[in-house]
């Protein structure tokens, strides 16, 4: 087997293993995003996202990063929100009223992945390793 395709299956399969690892569930957004329950009144940029309860786990997840992409619509009113491709955002918020398998995405961040006219897709989300 040719050096070339090894490479090429190592890849696949590291692409399989990431997306197999991703949690499904949903987005909504929020603004604005100063202060944050992380940072105060330290602006750290658009691309962020308040997480859940459980995800936030007592500020451990603050700093932390997570690729997001839109998997598709919650509702009927906008039938295909999604846009582009994944985003990375950095958790600096806590969503108190966040379901166990929610983000709350900056509008900014939404906007990059979604019509924010939707106001909730179903997304799939992991750790980021940028």
């Amino acid at each position: 087997m040719g050096l070339a395709r090894m490479i090429m299956l190592a890849v696949a399969a590291a692409s399989m293993i990431s997306m197999a690892s991703a949690i499904a569930g949903t987005a909504t957004y929020y603004s604005p995003i100063v202060p944050s329950s992380c940072y105060g009144f330290e602006d750290r940029g658009t691309m962020v996202a308040a997480a859940n309860p459980a995800l936030f786990n007592n500020r451990a997840a603050c700093g932390q990063r997570y690729t997001v992409r839109c998997t598709g619509p919650t509702n009927q009113g906008v039938p295909q929100p999604c846009r582009n491709g994944p985003i990375t955002v950095t958790i600096v918020d806590l969503c108190p009223g966040c379901a166990a398998d929610q983000i709350d995405l900056s509008e900014q961040a939404f906007n990059a992945i979604a019509d924010p006219n939707a106001g909730r897709i179903l997304i799939d989300y992991n750790p980021s390793d940028h």
